[in-house]
């Protein structure tokens, strides 16, 4: 399996900066999973997470109310050994309480090592 961004990289920088600006950390119940969701002409962003990120997968596009948007996930064995390492590495409380919070929420609430 690749690997997230090597820390350090513009990657890894552009990778933490779209879930902290526009992901959501959370779950369906059942598992985890990280979700981005934005406009269609976003793709080519949509298009670079999936080469970046191993396992993440893109749906869409889809239209509904009005919106035009692909919508991002990333879950399971991915997202467990993975991105959450990689994000437990990156996200601080001094960059984005909210945020960070939301994440280790999730982590706690589905069992994720962070």
């Amino acid at each position: 399996m690749a690997n997230v961004p090597e820390d350090g990289s513009f990657e890894a920088g552009v990778l933490v900066g779209l879930l902290v600006g526009e992901g959501h950390f959370g779950g369906d119940g059942r598992r985890a999973q990280v979700t981005l969701r934005m406009h269609t002409r976003h793709r080519a962003i949509f298009e670079w997470l999936v080469e970046q990120v191993p396992g993440g997968r893109l749906y869409g596009p889809y239209d509904h109310s009005g919106r035009s948007y692909y919508q991002w996930m990333v879950r399971g064995t991915a997202l467990r050994e993975e991105l959450v390492p990689f994000l437990a590495r990156h996200l601080d409380p001094a960059l984005d309480a909210h945020v960070y919070g939301r994440f280790r929420d999730m982590c706690e609430r589905y069992g994720l090592d962070a």
